[in-house]
């Protein structure tokens, strides 16, 4: 991994580590930041391709799907009979613009099973066995939108977020007693790939450069304090340590990581 941090690679030996929707983005950062530290790690994607170097186990499936969640279980079970490290990280929004006249019982339904309840599966599939052996660390995904939701574009997307950090919150005071630590990330704006493809759309349409394309989403967004949105990387950097032995004693803590957009109230 050529990361602009150094890493430890033995930090993660031994560790199996199951990261969802880690073929692109934020999840495909995370995905090598934990195999460059020496981290078994499965990972899922709906595609059939694009799994990162150095994945022992890749499971194409849908975790917004009842059936994809219960094939990702399954076949890290067998192959591995559990994990010591969860993150879920599959979530994202493809409802129409309109607010929430354009938002659909479907449109709904959707935002709450990609972003809420394929989690919640991964939990009820994998937690057992942590609490079974006395150790593991859960981490959840979340958004700044749970505080700054986007009414016109991802209302429903924003609530399933707030509702995983309130869900996160509440397991966190049940399982924390029984050696397993739950947190939640909550990134802003971050320049994925997917991201770039965007700015690139709005600057084309708009006949700006990408520059004041990127200054757009970040104006809609109330501004980011250090003038730039941040990386995958930098995401992967903090989820890593959140997940190491070196934050043992964090727990039942959300991160914010988006460059100051959220103004202190």
């Amino acid at each position: 991994m050529n990361a602009p941090f150094q890493i430890d690679p033995t930090e993660f030996h031994g560790k199996r580590v199951l990261v969802t929707g880690g073929t692109k983005g934020i999840g495909e950062a995370i995905v090598r930041r934990m195999v460059a530290a020496g981290a078994t790690v499965a990972t899922t994607a709906r595609g059939p391709d694009g799994a990162p170097d150095g994945v022992a186990l890749f499971i194409q499936a849908d975790l917004a799907t009842t059936a994809g969640r219960e094939k990702v279980i399954t076949e890290v079970m067998q192959a591995w009979g559990g994990v010591d490290i969860l993150v879920s990280n599959v979530g994202g929004s493809s409802a129409p613009n309109g607010g929430f006249a354009a938002l659909t019982p479907e449109e709904w339904q959707h935002a709450l099973d990609a972003n809420l309840l394929a989690a919640v599966a991964m939990d009820r599939g994998f937690l057992p066995g942590m609490v079974e052996r006395g150790h593991g660390a859960i981490l959840h995904i979340t958004s700044i939108q749970r505080k700054l939701p986007l009414w016109e574009s991802t209302l429903a997307y924003a609530a399933a977020k707030a509702a995983l950090a309130t869900y996160s919150k509440g397991l966190s005071r049940e399982v924390g007693p029984k050696g397993v630590r739950v947190n939640t990330v909550a990134p802003g704006f971050i320049e994925t790939t997917a991201a770039a493809n965007m700015i690139s759309s709005i600057a084309q349409h708009s006949g700006t450069s990408e520059d004041d394309a990127r200054q757009m989403l970040m104006q809609s967004l109330g501004g980011i304090a250090i003038g730039r949105p941040g990386t995958p990387d930098e995401v992967a950097e903090l989820v890593a340590f959140v997940m190491s032995d070196r934050a043992r004693s964090i727990h039942g803590a959300e991160y914010v990581i988006d460059g100051g957009t959220i103004q202190t109230v």
